[in-house]
């Protein structure tokens, strides 16, 4: 099979085709023909050798949709459609950089809407994320203010759109006055041009404060984020845009306004007990992004071979959505 392999961490260049054998799935895992895959900042990271040590020839790649080739639990049909994300792509397994991915029984989800491969890989990681932090995490209500920090990120987009499909009204940022209306086309009810404070911009438009911010760039906006939340608020923390997720120092008394919430989520979770694919909103969400309910995240597509200029293009944070490479 052709794959995207990283022999040594690097640059964009240091992703290259190869032809290598086929994945074999064992037992309690299927195997999946990739159609497509989106594009996430932990892949560059990982190429780059900053996230976990490349030690061997490695495929990168953490989510993607195709059609199942086996599955021996019976679970899954030949040629049925589906997702899979995290499961110990990149890291545990190969990851999904390749025509043919290994997948556990638990991180794989039928979808049955009749969706574009390249449509269908906008979904998983990002909403996925949101799921966690919106539902899971924050337990976003309808009629709630929510205020999405990065707002013009792939997960800030997609929490956007999300937060609105939950019946939510919604506050975003950007850093970028060029983008507000990107944002505003996607369902931002208010945006806010980010110079690191926005706290009194908030508070502007909402003197009591918002009910609830998932936080996509970190710990450089993480205080002022605080700032903006109601008494008995909360703020959950899902991505690190900003830089290394450390505060140099943090006063709970002085930095952590009272009775106000903090709390982390990361997809390490997906796939457990506590997050089971089964129950994820991607199949519902595949239906409405068909029927025009939900604003596509699609920023741009590439072919496979194209991986270089693909990882060019995610570094240059000119997406401003998603990225999907088809195959």
């Amino acid at each position: 099979m052709k794959a995207i392999v990283i022999n040594e961490a690097g640059g964009p260049s240091n992703l290259t085709l190869q032809n290598i054998a086929e994945p074999t799935a064992t037992e309690g895992s299927v195997k999946i023909r990739v159609k497509a895959f989106g594009l996430n900042r932990v892949e560059s990271y990982f190429r780059s050798g900053l996230y976990g040590t490349l030690s061997e020839p490695r495929i990168p790649g953490i989510e993607a949709v195709g059609e199942i080739v086996i599955d021996s639990s019976g679970t899954f049909a030949e040629g049925q459609k589906v997702f899979t994300a995290m499961g110990g792509l990149m890291m545990a397994r190969d990851g999904s950089y390749a025509e043919y991915v290994t997948a556990p029984l638990s991180h794989v989800q039928a979808v049955d809407a009749d969706i574009s491969w390249q449509d269908l890989a906008t979904l998983p990681e990002a909403y996925l994320t949101v799921w966690g932090s919106l539902s899971k995490t924050l337990q976003l209500k309808a009629g709630e203010t929510l205020l999405v920090r990065g707002g013009t990120s792939s997960i800030g987009l997609a929490a956007i759109t999300y937060a609105k499909f939950l019946g939510a009204q919604v506050f975003a940022t950007t850093r970028q006055k060029a983008n507000k209306q990107r944002l505003f086309d996607i369902g931002a009810d208010k945006v806010f041009v980010d110079d690191g404070q926005i706290t009194q911009q908030v508070r502007a438009e909402k003197p009591e404060g918002v009910d609830k911010v998932i936080e996509v760039v970190g710990a450089s906006t993480l205080i002022d984020s605080l700032k903006t939340v109601r008494h008995w608020g909360e703020v959950n923390v899902v991505g690190l845009l900003g830089g290394a997720p450390v505060l140099e120092s943090f006063g709970l008394m002085s930095d952590l306004p009272n009775t106000v919430k903090l709390s982390f989520f990361s997809t390490g979770l997906l796939g457990s007990e506590h997050m089971p694919f089964s129950e994820s909103p991607i199949n519902e969400l595949a239906h409405k992004l068909v029927k025009g309910e939900l604003p596509s995240l699609l920023s741009k597509s590439f072919d496979f071979e194209d991986i270089q200029a693909a990882h060019e293009f995610m570094e240059s944070n000119k997406g401003l959505g998603k990225l999907v490479v088809t195959l």
